[in-house]
C-alpha cells in the first residue's frame, strides 16, 4: 500500500526531518530551504527540462545549485543522425546564491555566464525556455526558445527520506507531457518543435542527498491513439517504502503504479550493456515493456571524491500499460528514455 499525501503542510519539521513521506499528484507540501538542518554543502536543487519532437530530436536544459557547485547545461540530441552534444559550464560554491524558486509553478530562473545564458520564465498559462551559448560544439553557437503550455494535469510528486540520515530527503516533481512549440538553431540547421508532435517534461528537485547513490529513471510522452499519454518510472535511492514514483498519465490524469524493475542486459564480462534491448517488469503487472535503444547519452566524470557515471538511453518502448480502471493500453514503438546514474556527490 502506497501512502498518498492529501493535505497541504510544510515539507520539514523543526528538526529538518520529512513530516510525511509519500506521494501526491501536485506540489502540495511547501519547500523552505531555510528549514533544512543538514550541512550547507549537502543541499541540492535543480530544474531540468527535456523537450522532444517524437523520435527525431530533443533539447535538454538544466540549471542547478548543488551548494559546492552550480551547473548550467544545454544538450542537443539528434536521434536520426545519432549524435548528441552536452555542454555544461560549472560554478564553484554557489551555496544557494542562485535563488532557485521554492516551487515549480512560479518564480523565474536566470543563469548567465561567459558567452551563454539560460532563462526559464513563467507567464501564467505557459512557460518560456530561452537559451544561447556561443561556443556550444566545435566553436559553433546554439540558441533557441521553447514554449511549454501549463495545461491542467496531474504530476508525480514524491517526498523520499533516507534511512541512514534523518536530515536527508528528496522532494521531487515530474511534470510529463507539456505541449511544446519552438525552434532551436545550431550549425545552420533549424530544429522545429512542431505543435502536436512535441512535448516537454520538467524534473524539479530539491533536497539533501547522502554521498553515494545510484538511481534509475525513465519517462516518455506523446500521443497514443489520439490521447495524450506518458509515464514516469524510477527507483534506486532513499527509503521508498512509503511510495514509489511510478505513474502513468492519460489525458492529464495520473494512474499510480506499484514497483518496477529496469532489466538492463549484461555483457559477457558482466557490465551493463546499455545498447542491447532492455525489459521492464512490474510487481502488479501494470507496466510490462520491451525497450529498443537508439542512443546512449553517456558521461563519466571521476574526480575521485566526486564521481558521476551517467547513461541516459533513448529508444522505443513496446508492451502494455494498465490504467487504474483496468483498461489495458497497447504500446508500440513509443519513444522515451531510461537511465542509470551513479553519483558520489
Amino acid at each position: 500500500m502506497q501512502h498518498e499525501i492529501k493535505q497541504r503542510h510544510a515539507l520539514l519539521d523543526e528538526k529538518g526531518h520529512l513530516i510525511e513521506p509519500g506521494y501526491t499528484k501536485g506540489l502540495l507540501m511547501d519547500y523552505d530551504r531555510s528549514a533544512i538542518k543538514a550541512g550547507a554543502l549537502r543541499i541540492k536543487e535543480w530544474d531540468y527540462y527535456l523537450i522532444t519532437k517524437e523520435d527525431e530530436f530533443a533539447v535538454a536544459l538544466t540549471v542547478a545549485d548543488n551548494s559546492y557547485m552550480g551547473l548550467d547545461s544545454i544538450s542537443l540530441i539528434d536521434f536520426k543522425e545519432g549524435w548528441e552534444q552536452t555542454t555544461s559550464p560549472m560554478l564553484i560554491m554557489t551555496l544557494g546564491k542562485r535563488n532557485l524558486p521554492s516551487g515549480s509553478d512560479k518564480g523565474d530562473i536566470t543563469a548567465n555566464g561567459k558567452n551563454y545564458f539560460i532563462h526559464f520564465k513563467h507567464n501564467g498559462d505557459h512557460r518560456i525556455l530561452s537559451f544561447k551559448m556561443d561556443k556550444f560544439k566545435e566553436g559553433k553557437a546554439i540558441e533557441g526558445e521553447i514554449r511549454l503550455e501549463n495545461i491542467e494535469q496531474d504530476s508525480m510528486v514524491i517526498a523520499t527520506p533516507f534511512k541512514e540520515k534523518k536530515t536527508a530527503f528528496y522532494y521531487n516533481q515530474k511534470i510529463v507531457g507539456m505541449p511544446a512549440t519552438g525552434k532551436v538553431e545550431f550549425d545552420g540547421k533549424v530544429y522545429d518543435f512542431e505543435e502536436g508532435k512535441s512535448f516537454g517534461l520538467l524534473d524539479w528537485g530539491r533536497g539533501v542527498w547522502t554521498y553515494d547513490n545510484t538511481w534509475y529513471w525513465g519517462a516518455a510522452h506523446g500521443i497514443l491513439d489520439g490521447h495524450r499519454f506518458g509515464w514516469n518510472i524510477g527507483y534506486g535511492f532513499g527509503d521508498t517504502s512509503a511510495a514509489s514514483e511510478n505513474m502513468l498519465f492519460y489525458d492529464g490524469v495520473a494512474h499510480k503504479l506499484g514497483r518496477l524493475s529496469f532489466n538492463i542486459p549484461k555483457t559477457p564480462d558482466n557490465k551493463d550493456d546499455y545498447m542491447s534491448p532492455w525489459t521492464f517488469t512490474s510487481d502488479d503487472g501494470r507496466f510490462e515493456m520491451d525497450f529498443k535503444p537508439v542512443l546512449d547519452r553517456a558521461s563519466n566524470t571521476d574526480f575521485k571524491v566526486l564521481c558521476s557515471d551517467q547513461h541516459q538511453v533513448f529508444g522505443h518502448f513496446s508492451g502494455t500499460a494498465t490504467l487504474d480502471d483496468g483498461t489495458v493500453l497497447e504500446v508500440k514503438d513509443f519513444f522515451g528514455f531510461a537511465e542509470k546514474v551513479r553519483n558520489k556527490w
